[in-house]
């Protein structure tokens, strides 16, 4: 019997856009935050010496998102407190809000699958503040349609690290093997998963990763709304 299903976020519910052109702009607005013109040494200090830790491949420990943040002010002869790091972040946010995009039935699917009784979680891999990802959530519908939202920088672990899905299962109160996991990584999603007891599908609607040395899913969903026939197989 299944009691829950817990989703990805980026390329599951939503399509995040990367935009290198961005990474200086954001930047910007964050320094301007301080009181300091644009410094585009500053970028591309980042870009050689920061931006490979954020996504470093095999990297299960999270990294500190603020303390880089405040090493690279630092480097950059800007003294910053932790309160003027948390007003760069949050200026530097702002600049990425554009480039997360619902997919158009990502709210008719949580509703329907709350309708159906079922409990729902958000377990995603994301490097910034969990206070700005948490407020994302809330202002494009999704905090209201989940029961537990965690990501990686608020547990300290990426996915496929099984802490990251077992708290989220205890935050549910639901055992591993009566819940669903829908994330488009093989590695990380569907692998992570199923090390921990929970049948998996693969979302491939916004990309179809195909590796070959990943955990292999259960099920595939071409949409989102395909999510619908794999609980009703579930028998939920």
């Amino acid at each position: 019997m299944l009691e829950a299903v817990l989703f990805d976020w980026g390329e599951t519910l939503m399509h995040w856009e990367w935009d290198p052109e961005r990474l200086q702009v954001g930047h910007a607005a964050g320094l301007r935050a301080l009181g300091h013109e644009p410094r585009p040494a500053l970028t591309e200090r980042f870009r050689q010496a920061y931006l490979p830790l954020l996504g470093a491949p095999g990297a299960l420990e999270e990294v500190e998102y603020a303390s880089l943040i405040a090493q690279l002010l630092s480097e950059s002869g800007i003294d910053a407190g932790e309160e003027d790091v948390e007003r760069f972040l949050e200026a530097e946010h702002a600049v990425w809000e554009s480039s997360h995009q619902l997919a158009s039935t990502t709210h008719a699917l949580l509703d329907a699958l709350r309708g159906r009784g079922l409990k729902l979680g958000l377990v995603s891999n994301a490097f910034d503040p969990p206070a700005l990802l948490h407020r994302d959530l809330e202002q494009l519908g999704i905090a209201a349609r989940v029961d537990v939202a965690l990501f990686s920088s608020e547990v300290g672990w990426r996915k496929p690290h099984p802490a990251i899905f077992e708290q989220a299962l205890e935050a549910l109160g639901v055992r591993s093997d009566r819940a669903l996991f829908v994330g488009d990584s093989l590695a990380a999603d569907i692998g992570g998963a199923a090390a921990v007891g929970m049948r998996t599908c693969q979302a491939v609607w916004f990309r179809a990763d195909d590796d070959t040395q990943a955990a292999e899913p259960e099920f595939q969903a071409f949409t989102q709304m395909d999510v619908l026939t794999v609980v009703r197989r579930l028998g939920a």
